[in-house]
């Protein structure tokens, strides 16, 4: 690369396309969901993740489909039941969820008072226009 020349961000990061599949706004609870307790029905997903819509967990599950991170499996009774399982490509993020469990655990408590120590520097650095 020459000097000026901007790379492509997956040249510049590698795992971008990984965390862009993976930890977009409603995998991550999804795919901890069906790791955790197992298979499970629409509405047993909808129950444990309780913020996200019918419709939005639909396109998710459809795309985690066809990413191949979940299977999806039509049972063909009265009525009709569908269930949702992680798939093994799926399953092998669990040791990536559990090293960020661990370091969440670690961690955020001191994420928490940078914050807190960073605003309220912001605060005592704002004046006031006294128009």
């Amino acid at each position: 690369m020459t000097s000026g020349t901007a790379a492509d961000p997956e040249s510049a990061c590698p795992i971008a396309p990984v965390v862009d599949l993976v930890f977009s706004r409603w995998t991550t609870p999804i795919l901890w969901a069906l790791n955790e307790f197992g298979r499970q029905r629409f509405v047993e997903l909808s129950r444990r993740i309780t913020t996200i819509t019918p419709k939005v967990l639909t396109q998710r599950l459809r795309q985690l489909e066809r990413d191949g991170l979940v299977v999806r499996t039509y049972h063909a009774e009265v009525p009709p039941r569908v269930e949702y399982e992680i798939s093994e490509l799926g399953r092998s993020l669990a040791p990536l969820f559990a090293h960020l469990a661990e370091w969440s655990a670690a961690n955020l408590g001191k994420v928490e008072r940078a914050r807190q120590e960073h605003d309220g520097k912001e605060r005592i650095g704002v004046r006031r226009n006294p128009h």
